[in-house]
């Protein structure tokens, strides 16, 4: 979603109580681990990055993509991070175009695929759904419009096993899907996984599963559908769907303007063995759920208990329940104390709560002016923090520099090891 949603004063609206899951009445606490520390940070300054997300490539390359610049913008680091430089995408003319919400893609055999939102700001409402193609890591690429409709939103790519590329997003109207099984050259014609709610994320599995989070907002915010708050499987390559109502119980705002806990993604991941997660977040801490039927029954325990309301999670899995996550914190009206949070589990297949790693408390560089003058306030510059495990074994996070006053725009890349806590 283009604009910034959260709002630190919020009520809300309590959602249905969703199904509780058979193998927990009560979520537990989370156990300590070793802890995770920050062993590489690097500044690259150059245009707004907002919402970044990241992918490492066969080769080693690594792409991180943000939006607020006319067009996609993308950049591209061959030394692990250590330096990074833009990459030529294309012209509006050869289809390169959006200026709002991304994601990033990458197939075992390095086709890179980048989705891009165009956003009306005048109208503040979406306009089309793009999608670029590379087949040498970044060096030529190939554009589809995948949707020009009015509220286009939220978009979301990713690649199964076989090689096939699944989109999702929203237009206030469900959401929407299609699939390229020849490397982004051609693409099947929209289909409505839901017909109403929002495309919050997308995962595919080791077995080609597909899992969509649908949720009540779609259409940058333009569109609430109370109730729907669900995940829907497909094990045929997208070609059916069954839903399942969403682990947990959350609170949501149709206007950002109340006292709930400020959502838009909330993510998904699948790990080597086919077990699904789910993460969340409330005003008390990280919430986590397995499934090991696609979604069917849930078990659920707290990543993370915080003293200040968390928000804005995000998820990613590999092996046999390795799961990284990250998360942000405030408490005060004006996100004064604003605050990112990076943790790792492994062990998370087995039926023991796995013991979380979790990093210090992070700073974001990131600033708002107020519409009404004064100072600027602490923003968190998209509604995730994008994390993403690297062959090295260690963990990459990106966050985006939004500081107009002292002229500094783009994104810090961070990357995290595992340490002995000192207490």
């Amino acid at each position: 979603m283009h604009k910034l949603k959260i709002s630190t004063s919020v009520v809300g609206i309590a959602l249905a109580a969703i199904a509780l899951m058979s193998a927990c009445a009560s979520v537990p606490p989370a156990p300590r681990a070793a802890s995770l520390a920050a062993a590489q940070r690097v500044e690259h300054i150059d245009v707004v990055g907002r919402e970044p997300m990241l992918v490492e490539h066969p080769n080693g390359a690594l792409f991180v993509a943000g939006y607020g610049e006319p067009r996609p913008t993308l950049w591209k680091s061959v030394d692990d991070g250590a330096s990074w430089s833009r990459v030529d995408v294309g012209t509006e003319a050869q289809g390169a175009i959006g200026n709002s919400d991304v994601d990033l893609a990458v197939a075992s055999d390095g086709t890179l695929y980048f989705a891009s939102m165009l956003y009306d700001r005048t109208a503040n409402e979406g306009r089309q759904i793009a999608m670029g193609v590379s087949g040498d890591a970044g060096a030529s690429w190939r554009w589809t419009t995948l949707s020009k409709n009015r509220f286009d939103d939220r978009p979301w790519v990713d690649v199964a096993p076989d090689g096939a590329a699944h989109v999702i997003w929203n237009d206030g109207s469900g959401v929407a899907y299609t699939v390229s099984r020849d490397r982004g050259a051609t693409w099947t014609p929209t289909v409505r996984i839901h017909d109403r709610g929002g495309s919050s994320h997308l995962a595919v599995g080791p077995a080609n599963e597909i899992a969509v989070r649908v949720t009540p907002l779609s259409a940058s915010g333009n569109k609430y559908d109370a109730g729907i708050d669900l995940i829907a499987v497909s094990t045929d390559g997208g070609a059916s769907w069954r839903k399942h109502p969403a682990p947990g119980e959350r609170d949501w705002s149709p206007d950002f303007m109340s006292d709930a806990t400020p959502r838009w993604v909330e993510p998904l991941a699948w790990d080597a063995d086919g077990r699904l997660y789910s993460l969340w977040t409330d005003k008390k801490g990280v919430r986590l759920a397995q499934s090991e039927d696609r979604g069917e029954h849930w078990r659920m325990w707290t990543l993370a208990e915080t003293s200040t309301p968390a928000f804005f999670p995000y998820l990613v899995a590999r092996g046999r329940g390795e799961l990284a996550a990250t998360w942000f914190t405030a408490s005060n009206n004006d996100l004064h104390d604003l605050q990112w949070h990076a943790a790792r589990v492994e062990g998370a297949g087995s039926d023991v709560q796995p013991p979380a790693r979790v990093s210090a408390p992070q700073s974001l560089e990131s600033r708002r002016s107020r519409q009404k003058g004064g100072p600027p306030f602490n923003d968190t510059g998209g509604e995730y923090l994008a994390l993403a495990f690297l062959r090295d074994g260690s963990l990459a996070v990106v966050t985006p520099i939004q500081n107009p006053a002292e002229q500094r725009m783009g994104f810090m890349w961070w990357r995290f090891e595992e340490r002995p806590r000192s207490d």
